[in-house]
């Protein structure tokens, strides 16, 4: 934490959300927690655009994307080496095995929820 209390300072964020409410909140969210949206994608086609091309720090990705798996997304995130957390309205339901691990930001969420997940992604990527 800075020392003006925001985690987040300086960090870009991508944002993988399907729903723009959503998509909303969590820009506030971010701002408040000292982050800065530095894209967002609502379809999984845009996602793997950002995902590959895209200039950010963290990832927060939606399990499920209008009806398809964010896998491939992933993918991508992982091969770069991008930390992530996953938001999902339906528990651990639809998140590959493979990364279980990672911390999941069960909707509804509130900021204390979200910085508690980036902050834990931001730990184990300096490790």
């Amino acid at each position: 934490m800075t020392a003006d209390g925001t985690a987040g300072e300086g960090k870009r964020v991508l944002v993988v959300e399907d729903e723009p409410m959503i998509r909303l909140l969590l820009d506030d969210m971010l701002a408040d927690l000292g982050y800065t949206m530095a894209a967002e994608a609502g379809r999984l086609d845009e996602a793997l655009t950002q995902a590959e091309d895209g200039e950010f720090d963290v990832a927060i990705l939606d399990v499920n994307l209008n009806g398809q798996p964010i896998t491939p997304v992933v993918e991508v995130l992982v091969r770069r080496g991008v930390p992530f957390v996953f938001v999902s309205g339906y528990a651990r339901r639809g998140i590959p095995e493979a990364h279980s691990h990672v911390p999941l930001l069960q909707k509804p969420f509130q900021s204390d929820g979200l910085a508690s997940a980036l902050a834990a992604v931001a730990a184990k990527a300096a490790n």
